[in-house]
């Protein structure tokens, strides 16, 4: 495992360039450009924050506008890292088949472009923590720890969908799928507790929902997160990453015939 980010290392200012290729890719030909990396999001909150506020009129949470926004700014990252890191070996093509770099690169470039988007973003939601009177207590110093573990641990998933995609490019339409089944059974739009207790004991097995559970800890709710749920996305990110070089490693070599 040392060894596999020993050579991505190698190939760092490679990444750095890639992920500056992608951004700049993203947003070409667009008049507003980057704003899109605030838009996006805020127009995702407005719809979410209209259908259940107001529609539905789900009030069990004070400050609901920013208690979804710290859930749904996150998941953007998730959803964002696994579709893109998902097809990037699969598309990668020529660069793969005809320069020297490892493929590992290319689902970390996806995963990296995908927090820098999100890091662009935190901005917006601490001035919205503000307008709303939300508190910052001591937990947010979690954040970039935090940030770290969820990125490490979409890195080590990207890598496994990414390596099986190129056998089974069904592997890219199944991702968006459970993305969507993910984030209605991760508390994002409504928090953990109006889930019925039969059922509560599963969210332990969803990654997604105790990631989600942390950064509304240091964000919304100002309390570190349980030393469990800690545990939980530590114990996460390592399995993440062990199983997606594992199968990078197996299927490497079948790149070329397979593009």
């Amino acid at each position: 495992m040392i060894e596999h980010f020993r050579e991505l290392l190698k190939f760092r200012a490679l990444i750095v360039g890639l992920v500056e290729r992608h951004m700049h890719a993203r947003y070409r030909g667009s008049v507003l450009g980057m704003l899109w990396s605030f838009l996006n999001p805020l127009c995702l909150m407005a719809v979410y924050t209209l259908v259940f506020k107001y529609y539905i009129r789900f009030d069990q949470v004070e400050n609901y506008t920013i208690f979804l926004f710290c859930g749904l700014l996150q998941w953007i990252h998730v959803s964002s890292s696994l579709i893109e890191g998902s097809i990037s070996i699969s598309a990668g093509g020529s660069l793969i088949t005809k320069s020297l770099f490892p493929a590992a690169l290319l689902p970390a470039v996806s995963v990296l472009t995908s927090l820098v988007h999100f890091l662009l973003s935190l901005p917006l939601l601490f001035l919205f923590m503000l307008l709303f009177g939300v508190e910052f207590t001591g937990g947010i110093v979690l954040l970039p720890v935090l940030m770290v573990l969820q990125t490490a641990f979409l890195y080590g998933l990207a890598l496994s969908l990414a390596t099986l995609n190129v056998a089974f490019r069904d592997v890219q339409h199944l991702v968006g799928n459970a993305l969507t089944l993910l984030f209605f059974l991760s508390p994002i739009l409504y928090p953990e507790d109006v889930v019925p207790a039969a059922f509560r004991p599963f969210l332990a097995f969803n990654p997604f929902a105790v990631f989600t559970s942390c950064y509304q800890d240091v964000l919304f709710n100002g309390v570190m997160p349980s030393v469990s749920d800690f545990a939980q996305i530590m114990l996460w990110t390592l399995v993440s990453i062990v199983v997606g070089i594992r199968v990078y490693i197996s299927r490497q070599e079948r790149f070329a015939e397979a593009l």
